[in-house]
Order: structure tokens, then sequence, then C-alpha cells
């Protein structure tokens, strides 16, 4: 168990480092001139290693995981991370997406954060799924699927509570959990994907939101060609590109790149692929240069440890 917390958690900051030079830059772009490591300013301007809100959100989770779970408090690390820098790289913010934003300045009026989070159709960035890993080592031991889907639900409503985010939350952690039993990538796919589908139906979950994950829940998300996935901010598409991204690579590097390579939102991909490559082939497999060039690698470090010694008492 223990290192799994901490390959799971530099997974996210380093996939994350490596897409925020060049966030926004066009698939077409990347084939020219491929990432194969970090790099350094460029989109947001930032010195090599610096990782963005992805990872900072997924530290103030994990962080907070580590004192017990505490909805309220989880929201008020997100209110320090915006006022104060917590956990950022550098001590202040420099990215953060409208919905976190809107339900953030919620938190910050006193708003409870169980009903923070924004709930339109509109809402579903990938705000919420970026973060969620640290979940799933919360419940990894949790036989109540009812109790998994609701402390998710609850999670990642803080920002994003519309289904659709929730959802992909959902799939994401029920297959992170299987990963860190020591299934192999298919039968974890195979799993998350039967659970996912019998959840749905049970609950009798709107057919039409259902539908939106038939390629990744009902099909091999693997076999679809690289064209027909996308990269953008969308909750769906992010879901569905971490998956693409990790079901086709052998190992960590490889998916991480594969991810940063794809274009368009690229820290967060690649935070997203990085977080389950990261406990399926284990911290060594992490390219020690990036790890040894990561902005604040021993406070995740330490981070790491202390969520790694709550989870085994």
């Amino acid at each position: 168990m223990g290192n799994l917390v901490k390959s799971a958690i530099f997974g996210v900051c380093v996939g994350d480092a490596l897409g925020v030079p060049v966030e926004f830059k066009k698939r077409e772009n990347l084939r020219k001139f491929p990432v194969t490591g970090y790099l350094e300013y460029m989109s947001w301007n930032q010195p090599k290693g610096t990782w963005s809100d992805d990872s900072s959100l997924t530290l103030c989770l994990a962080d907070e995981l580590a004192k017990g779970y505490d909805i309220e408090k989880i929201g008020q690390s997100f209110v320090k991370w915006v006022k104060y820098g917590h956990w950022t790289a550098h001590g202040k913010l420099f990215d953060i997406g409208g919905t976190t934003r809107h339900s953030i300045a919620r938190l910050i009026k006193g708003e409870s954060a169980k009903f923070s989070g924004n709930i339109f159709e509109e809402d579903n960035g990938n705000g919420s799924l970026m973060r969620i890993l640290p979940l799933a080592f919360y419940l990894k031991d949790e036989e109540n699927i009812e109790k998994i889907y609701q402390t998710v639900k609850e999670v990642s409503s803080i920002t994003h509570g519309h289904f659709r985010s929730v959802f992909a939350c959902f799939i994401y952690v029920i297959f992170a959990i299987e990963l860190m039993k020591g299934k192999n990538k298919n039968e974890a796919y195979n799993y998350m994907q039967s659970i996912a589908l019998k959840y749905a139906e049970n609950q009798e979950f709107n057919p039409k939101e259902i539908e939106l994950f038939e390629r990744i829940l009902k099909n091999d998300i693997s076999n679809y060609p690289e064209d027909e996935i996308k990269s953008s901010g969308y909750v769906l598409h992010s879901l569905e590109a971490s998956f693409w991204c990790f079901l086709n690579s052998e190992n960590y590097s490889e998916a991480v790149l594969k991810a940063v390579n794809l274009g368009e939102d690229t820290d967060t991909t690649a935070a997203i692929t990085g977080g389950i490559a990261g406990i399926f082939y284990g911290f060594e497999n992490i390219p020690e240069e990036w790890v040894a060039e990561l902005v604040r690698k021993d406070d995740i470090e330490s981070l790491c440890e202390n969520l790694e010694n709550k989870l085994e008492n």
C-alpha cells in the first residue's frame, strides 16, 4: 500500500508539470514538435517542473484525507488555495477553471461545501475529475458501492455537481481501486464497466446521460483511433483520453507523453492519466529526472507519507 500513494500522487503531479508549458497547443503542432520531457516558460511562463491547479487541488484533498474525511475542511482547503496560494507550486495561483472559481467563491461567502458546486450541464469541465484520485485510497476497502458513489459525489460536487462530472469521477475511482488491488489493465477495465453499468441501472440514472458514457462503458475505449479521441477540458473527453493513453502504453512515461501530445488541455489529460499510470507501473517507473526536477518534491513526499500513515493505522 505504502508506495501506491506516492506512485499515484507523484504520477498526477509529474503528468501535470509535463503538460503545463504546452497547454492550449494544437495536436498538429505537437505532432511536429512532440514533448519528450519537461519544458519551461511557454504557455504559463513558469519554470521547469511547475505543476498547476490539477496537482494543487489533488494535494489539498490528499492533505485533508490524511487528517480524516471532512467535506467542509476539504472545501476550506480549496479556499486557502485560492486566497493564499496553499499547495501551489510557487506560492500563488496561476490557473483556475471557471466552474471551480465560481464554486470556491460561494465557499468564500460562507456556503457549505455540500452545496457549493455548479450543477448545470455547461458546468462539466474536468475540474473535479483532475483532483479526485486521493479518494480512491480512502475508499479502497469500502464494499458498499452506494457509499463509494455518494462519497465521490460529495467531493466532486464541492465544485462540479452535475451528474456527468460525478459519474466520470466514479468511473475513474472504481478503476483506480481495481488497479490498486493488483488487477491487470483489462480485468480492472472490465470490472469497472460492469460495476458502473449495473449501478447506473439499479439507480435508474437518466439513460440519456449514461449513453454519453457508451464509448468507455460499453466498448473498449482503447480501440478507437487517435483522431476520435478528443483532449479538450470537457470531462468526458478527459476521461476517455486518459483511459485511452493509459491502456495504449507500456510504461509511465509513454502514457503521460501520449496524453500531453494530444494537445489542448495537456496538463489535465496528463495529470489524470499520470495518476492511474503511477498506480499501475509504480513509483520506480516514473523517470528519476522528472521526480528530481518536480517543484516542491520534498513537500509532496512528506504529504504522501502522512496519508500512508493515516491509511495504515
